[in-house]
């Protein structure tokens, strides 16, 4: 690895000029919403795997399609009810005059994607329009927050067996230096089946055993064992998130990018990219330095999973599900 993780910047999305960040949740339901505010002629991508997406305008970041910049992106917990949180993030654009301009309105473009996380807390309480306002009003430069927060709030990991064996997630972020002023970063929240794994492949955090749930193990062991049963509950987790930099690259460019991403998703996610899964990764290019797009794609994944770790490491017990740092590795 040539980049260093950025230790002199603030180590989060925000290291890419012009890129903003803002938080809403809703402590009692454990459910909330991550927005991330994007400065002017923002190219967009994006990178969709897992069996079971929750998506709003994914179509037009792809190459061939007529629109070329994103005003915001949408991460949001909630099932297909948290799309809503969107409505909040068109009218906080379309009040600062910003979007797509047509001969009779600005309109915002504002793809998003959601996590599923219906089964902690309160599920008749999701994010909703005036969760994704209150993001857009929260956002700012400042250092990202992380992990129990926005998007991340309700999230867990290792949840094959369902709730009484996951550990707690939430949304985490990383961002690289590159030389030059050039910065690739990600933000990503981690509701996934999986295990989070380090770079040694030592589980983060994932399915605890039965039946005390008091250590980890290994959810591709388990698999094993299930090779010919489905799981009860399917469709229940996701992996979402943003990688983002200040390179000039185009649409095509930026779809390959995101691609590229989500290599970081299958280096620190085990397994990753299942039927049970909608895994989804924006790609968000912001800038004006001349890049490859393949040093960008290798050091987007290596944020990405960066950020997958964080997430969890940040992470603190909630809904009865302990986090990582609660519950005895070794």
């Amino acid at each position: 690895m040539t980049g260093t993780l950025n230790r002199t910047l603030n180590g989060t999305l925000t290291d890419v000029p012009g890129i903003r960040v803002g938080h809403a949740h809703d402590l009692d339901a454990l459910t909330g919403c991550s927005v991330v505010l994007c400065p002017p002629h923002t190219v967009g991508g994006v990178d969709q795997r897992g069996g079971a997406p929750g998506t709003r305008e994914t179509d037009l970041l792809r190459p061939m399609h007529l629109v070329q910049h994103v005003n915001a992106v949408l991460l949001a917990g909630g099932s297909a009810f948290g799309l809503a949180a969107a409505d909040g993030v068109t009218r906080y654009l379309e009040e600062q005059g910003i979007g797509f301009e047509t001969p009779f309105a600005r309109v915002p473009i504002v793809p998003g994607a959601i996590l599923f996380d219906l089964d902690i807390g309160r599920a008749d309480r999701r994010p909703d329009a005036a969760m994704g306002y209150a993001a857009c009003v929260a956002a700012s430069a400042d250092p990202v927050a992380q992990g129990c927060v926005g998007a991340g709030t309700g999230a867990k990991v290792g949840s094959l067996m369902g709730t009484p064996f996951a550990t707690k997630s939430g949304i985490g972020s990383a961002s690289l230096d590159l030389g030059d002023g050039l910065i690739v970063a990600a933000l990503i929240a981690v509701n996934a089946v999986g295990d989070v794994v380090d770079r040694d492949g030592t589980i983060l955090a994932g399915l605890r055993t039965p039946p005390d749930g008091k250590a980890f193990t290994s959810t591709l062991n388990l698999l094993r064992q299930m090779r010919q049963v489905s799981p009860a509950t399917p469709g229940t987790s996701t992996v979402i998130g943003v990688v983002a930099t200040n390179a000039k690259l185009d649409k095509e460019a930026v779809n390959k990018v995101a691609q590229m991403g989500q290599d970081g998703l299958a280096q620190a996610v085990r397994p990753a990219h299942g039927l049970f899964d909608g895994d989804t990764l924006f790609a968000l290019a912001a800038g004006q330095i001349p890049a490859n797009v393949n040093v960008i794609g290798a050091f987007a994944a290596e944020v990405v999973a960066e950020a997958i770790r964080n997430a969890v490491r940040a992470a603190t017990s909630l809904g009865g599900i302990p986090a990582a740092r609660n519950v005895k590795t070794r």
